[in-house]
């Protein structure tokens, strides 16, 4: 009689529950877990399957900047071998700014006509302090020599083409929400010093300020252009790229077999090979969510 009083008297032993927030359960250590603990676990729910043709058609951005500074470089080199002369330079100034502001009318959705004085005001401003200031960087790096000048030159391209905002614009293009980030901003800075770097090494002042403001037209404008054209139209966006391969391939060839054959590794590296790298690596992709409590980034990184 007394063993069954004392069996019923004693107290039953704590069932476990899933407590987020109010400290530790009695009869329970702060690691404990029970068999039901896993139950809601899920495996890869946020995973994205990618497809093989959709991130090639991505890559074709890439590529596309890419010809873009093969072109600029290609356009250095022949002004240096006296190529291309002032005049030439001058008059492929003129028909770029003519076309992205004619690109820009037809690809911009309703641009307001302030700002469009707003842009005229300040390439006038900004090709009339060039002018100006064409003789001090002919001279800027006089004392330095060529050999430095040049590896100087590939250094600041390599990290323009590292640092590049392939997704957006140099600039902030008409109806863009976010504004250029810093990186974009540094690999801008690069191009420009670049620019000058070459310019330093031509043999007049008209040489100088031609040169500077065809890749300063190009650096800037460029990222614009094709950001407005691949907003308006994605099949426009990839025959312009196409069309922008085969000249970039062309002049290439032209210049020297070898380098055609180094960017045409690049071109099939990039929109080829990484595509499906990309593809692969995604097999082995692992995430897991469960009733934890998980870290939620609570402001944009991108920022």
């Amino acid at each position: 009689m007394e063993a069954s009083i004392s069996g019923s008297s004693s107290p039953t032993h704590p069932k476990w529950r899933k407590v987020v927030y109010g400290g530790m359960q009695p009869g329970f250590g702060d690691n404990h877990t029970d068999e039901s603990f896993l139950e809601e676990m899920i495996m890869n729910a946020n995973v994205v399957k990618r497809d093989l043709l959709k991130v090639v058609l991505d890559a074709v951005s890439i590529s596309q900047y890419l010809c873009i500074v093969a072109l600029v470089v290609l356009v250095w080199t022949y002004t240096l071998r006296n190529t291309l002369n002032e005049k030439y330079l001058l008059l492929l100034n003129v028909s770029l700014l003519g076309s992205s502001f004619f690109i820009l009318l037809l690809t911009a959705d309703m641009i307001p006509f302030n700002l469009l004085l707003n842009y005229l005001l300040k390439n006038t401003f900004f090709i009339t302090a060039l002018y100006m200031l064409s003789p001090i960087y002919h001279t800027l790096t006089r004392s330095i020599s060529s050999n430095s000048i040049w590896a100087l030159t590939a250094s600041l391209l390599i990290l323009h083409l590292f640092l590049h905002n392939y997704s957006g614009s140099t600039v902030k293009a008409p109806g863009a929400l976010e504004n250029p980030t810093l990186t974009s901003n540094i690999s801008l800075n690069a191009s420009i010093v670049a620019s000058l770097l070459i310019s330093s090494r031509l043999p007049s002042r008209l040489h100088v300020f031609a040169i500077v403001l065809f890749s300063l037209q190009v650096f800037l404008f460029a990222p614009l252009v094709t950001y407005c054209v691949k907003k308006r139209s994605f099949k426009l966006h990839i025959c312009f790229s196409l069309q922008l391969l085969v000249l970039t391939l062309i002049f290439t060839y032209q210049l020297h077999k070898l380098l055609f054959i180094l960017l045409l590794g690049i071109f099939v590296f990039v929109n080829l090979v990484c595509p499906y790298w990309l593809i692969r690596i995604q097999e082995y992709k692992f995430e897991i969510n469960g009733p934890w409590d998980e870290a939620k980034l609570c402001f944009n990184i991108t920022e």
